[in-house]
Formats: structure tokens, sequence, C-alpha cells
């Protein structure tokens, strides 16, 4: 059994994709370290006494500014966890070649325990913290939601920010994942769910890569796919690759149960159950069973873990029948397990580009932010009157009308089919890219975990070395 950390495996992954890079000497290890880790405690009177938090932020990497990456709020947080999701977000940023460093947060707290109102104290005395201390800007360093907070949570961090510095005109780029009413973009909540839903799809439109996981088709209708978690990641991605895409997913792994059904569970109505419930005990729409780590060893073609890091370890993940297992959460297997899988033949899309979606759209939302311009604002409607007239050229050409079925390319492209465009096309270059050194005659990059770091480490090396470092 392996007692290394998160922040161990992450940095064991690392060595092992740079032993394969051509660096000047002690370039990988700037690389790899965390710059600094701001540990914060503060207080917040509540129920009539003071109450004293725990925090962190943690920047990686500045080679490109500002440092992007979420903040979560969980009792189990830590430093060690901090910086190792912190260096996950340097390596995804770049390889997916957002301009981004990489950066973490996180609150030791349930927010379970605490009103709306209550959060929201305690969330804005974070964000004096994090501005105190140089932590909080559109220019130097950019939150997210992660796991415990949302687009409230950022909104009150947004309204801190502003109310500190007024007289900073792109306030509301010091966060992402803003409610679209208060600077958001379409389609962030969905984000890094719909980037898993993309991240598939691209790697089954690679004959050579599919085979290797035994895959004869590109089409997914039929396939059985495993879900750990139904938060946010794991809900949106159940939800388009089954209704989108025909994937039968016939597991759901809960903390409160697991729910099958070989059929296929309706994921609308088993998130409803779960929100109006709070757990899936109940559910009709399937057979629910105590909560078991063990389902992730179902029968099934694709297993997608979109919970917390760690949960293929080196004691399951023999057991696992997925040909296809697909990194929604950050850190989901551990290095260990990840030798035992690749072993086994199983084919991994890594973290690093698999949940690359949400800091994608947030990257959207950051230059929607900066621009003070909706995104398709100026083109919309131009583009919508030249659609017509070559629909209406058409008619006259043929003598017939322009088909009801394609009546969509009539219509001005909205702010979300322009976010999912956008998203779709930088999954798919980074896909390429990873593939390409992935099947190299030589075999040197014996799975796409190790092409993506390397790929990662590439586009930081080529930062550092165009600023003369």
């Amino acid at each position: 059994m392996s007692n290394q950390s998160f922040l161990e495996d992450v940095n064991e992954m690392f060595d092992v994709a740079a032993s394969r890079c051509d660096l000047p000497e002690g370039l990988a290890e700037k690389i790899k370290v965390c710059n600094a880790t701001y540990v914060t405690r503060f207080g917040v009177r509540l129920r009539g006494r003071m109450h004293t938090f725990t925090g962190w932020r943690a920047v990686h990497s500045t080679h490109s500014r500002p440092a992007k990456g979420g903040i979560r709020f969980t009792p189990n947080a830590d430093q060690d966890e901090v910086e190792a999701l912190a260096a996950l977000m340097t390596y995804k940023c770049a390889l997916v070649r957002l301009p981004f460093g990489g950066s973490k947060g996180a609150l030791k707290i349930d927010p379970a325990d605490w009103t709306e109102t209550e959060l929201e104290k305690i969330t804005r005395r974070f964000a004096q913290e994090l501005m105190a201390h140089e932590f909080l800007s559109s220019a130097s360093n950019v939150p997210a939601p992660d796991m415990g907070t949302g687009e409230l949570n950022m909104m009150w961090i947004a309204d801190e920010y502003r109310r500190a510095r007024p007289q900073d005109i792109n306030a509301l780029g010091c966060v992402t994942g803003k409610p679209v009413g208060g600077g958001g973009i379409e389609g962030r909540t969905e984000a890094t769910g719909r980037g898993v839903q993309y991240a598939i799809r691209e790697f089954f439109r690679h004959p050579a890569d599919r085979a290797r996981a035994g895959f004869r088709s590109e089409s997914l209708t039929g396939l059985a796919c495993v879900v750990q978690g139904l938060g946010n990641v794991g809900f949106h991605a159940a939800k388009f690759l089954s209704q989108e895409d025909g994937l039968r997913i016939v597991t759901v792994i809960e903390r409160t149960g697991v729910v099958r059904n070989p059929d296929g569970l309706d994921i609308d109505a088993l998130k409803a159950h779960l929100v109006q419930t709070g757990s899936v005990e109940g559910f009709a729409g399937g057979a629910v069973s105590p909560p078991d780590m063990g389902a992730l060893a179902d029968d099934c073609d694709i297993l997608i873990p979109a919970a917390a890091e760690g949960a293929i370890t080196a004691e399951n993940a023999a057991a696992i029948k997925a040909a296809l297992i697909v990194e929604a959460a950050n850190g989901p297997t551990t290095k260990a397990a990840d030798t035992i899988l690749r072993q086994a033949g199983k084919i991994i899309l890594p973290d690093l580009f698999a949940n690359a979606g949400g800091v994608v759209v947030s990257y959207f939302e950051w230059v929607k932010n900066l621009s003070h311009i909706p995104f398709g604002l100026m083109e919309r409607r131009l583009e919508e009157d030249e659609h017509r007239l070559l629909a209406r050229s058409l008619e006259q050409m043929t003598g017939r009308d322009f088909p009801r079925e394609h009546a969509r390319f009539l219509e001005a492209r909205s702010e979300i089919a322009l976010v999912r465009s956008g998203l779709d096309d930088i999954m798919r270059a980074a896909y390429r890219r990873m593939s390409a050194l992935w099947n190299r005659p030589d075999g040197s990059y014996p799975d796409l975990r190790t092409a993506a770091y390397v790929l990662a480490i590439d586009e930081v090396a080529q930062a550092y070395k165009a600023i003369g470092l």
C-alpha cells in the first residue's frame, strides 16, 4: 500500500514526464515547485461568538499571468492538497494553451454547517484576506468555484473586491464562475462536464486510439458507463453523454449510496431526487444499495470518476473492468493505481485534459469581463442577415423552400453556442497533440498522461525561455 500524498503523486507524475523533456539544468525543478502559499487564519463573529477559520491560496506558477484556479470549501482541506491542485492547474492551463499560471485556494469549512447569510460573511472575510496580500485581482490571481462553492460565493468575492477597489475598471474579472447577471458567461456551470463529453467524443474520433481500448466504432450509443459522483461535474457529464450521445449510465456512485440500472439511469430524475431528499435512497428509477466504492468495478465500458481525488487506488485498481477511464475529477487516480491500470491495458484520459472545460470557459468569461462586451455582439445580426440572404438565394436557384431541419443555420449564434464551440475546439486541439505523442512509432510516450505532462512542461519551459530564464 502506497502512503504517498496527493502532492507527491502529482510530483512523481511530473518527474516521469520531465525525464523525457530536453530542459536546461534546474528548470524542471523550477517548474515543479510551488512558488508561494499564503496561509490565513481569520475570525468572523457568528452566533454570538468569534469563530476562527483557516484558509490557503497557493500560487504554483506565474510563468503566465494571472494565476488561475478554484477555491474549495471542504472540512478536510489542507496545504498539501491545495499545492497539488495548484500544480495541476499550471499543467492543465499549459496543456490547453491558456495564458494562465496555476493557483488554488481552500477554506477548511463544511458549508452544510452554516446558513447562506453566515457563508456570505465568511466568504467576504476570506476575500478581504486574499486582497490584502495580493492574491485576488483580474491581473494577478483569479479564483473560480470548486468543491463546496458556486456562483454565489464568486459573486460575493467579486462584490467585496469592487467595494474595496472601485477604481479598478476590470474588477468583475477578479473571479470567474459568476452568475450570468453578475458578469458571468453562459455555459460556465456546465463547462467541466461539457468538456468531459467533448474529451470522450474526440478520443472516439481517433480510430487507432479507440482500438487500443477495444472500441470498434466511433459511436457512443449503447456503451455502458459508471459515474462516481453526481455533483456539478458528474451530473452534467452524465446528462450530456446519456441524452446527446446515447451512453447508458448504468451505475452512479454517491456518498449516500449506489444506484444501478442496466438499461440506463434517468440522470435528470436522479439529480432531482438527490436535491430534493439529500440522498439517493428511495429513488424509483434504479436499484439502490448502501455506499460502496467497490461499485467502481461494475461491468462497464467507460468509468468516469467525478468526485474527490484518490478514488482509484492500488487496492481497487486491479478490479476495474472499464476499458476507458475518464478523469473528470482532479487526481482521482493515485500514482500506484495508474501503474496497475496501465499494466492491465486500460486507457486513461488524464485529469489535465479531461476536466479542463471549467478553466477554458473561465478564460472566456475573464476575456469577456476585460473586453467589456458580450461575445458575438458586433457580428451577430450581420451574420444572421448573411445567412438569410444565402438561404433566399438557394431557394431562388432550386425553386424549393429552405429545409426546416436546417433552420438553425438562419439563427445568429448565441453566447452559449459560441462558448461551446470554443470549448470543443480547444479540447480537440489539445487531444490531437496528446495523441500524436502517444502514437509515436518509437513508443517513447507510453500513455496519454505522460504525453499531457510533456506537452504542459514544454509550454511552461517555452514561456520561461521567452523571458530569458
